[in-house]
């Protein structure tokens, strides 16, 4: 793997933690929100901290999306799960969250299994050609894809 993927995948991670402190940080300043009033959860977007979020978000997206272009779902799930290791560390130490230990539990465990799937091939499974729309969906229904 180059060092482009490796940058990829640590910007999944970064980028995740970011957008979702900054999401959390803004919520509680904005306070509750009711899914029945549409309109108020669309102005909440609008905060800036939540807006800085929803950015940082989409390059997350943007950035994972890039991943699984050249990797499997099963490599880049469980590799860009340090971010849940981070993120527990921001919640903890920048936003004062309570982190049980139960917890911390979890993300040795996370941390575990992230060890094991990192040790593996990015791409489990070879790519004649460029997939088109609903080739997965069809892979998986059928056991293979038909040309």
């Amino acid at each position: 793997m180059t060092l482009r993927k490796y940058l990829v995948l640590a910007a999944v991670a970064v980028f995740a933690v970011t957008g979702d402190s900054l999401v959390s940080c803004g919520m509680k300043q904005v306070g509750r929100v009711a899914l029945d009033r549409l309109p108020n959860i669309i102005l909440v977007v609008f905060h800036p901290q939540i807006a800085l979020g929803v950015l940082f978000l989409l390059a997350f997206f943007a950035c994972y999306m890039a991943a699984l272009s050249w990797a499997d779902l099963t490599y880049v799930l469980p590799t860009t799960s340090v971010s849940f290791i981070l993120l527990t560390l921001v919640a903890k130490f920048l936003l004062h969250e309570n982190v049980s230990e139960t917890r911390w539990l979890g993300v040795v465990m996370i941390s575990l299994g992230i060890g094991l799937v990192s040790q593996g091939p990015p791409a489990l499974t070879p790519h004649p050609r460029r997939k088109q729309a609903g080739d997965c969906l069809a892979e998986t229904a059928s056991g293979r894809v038909e040309p």
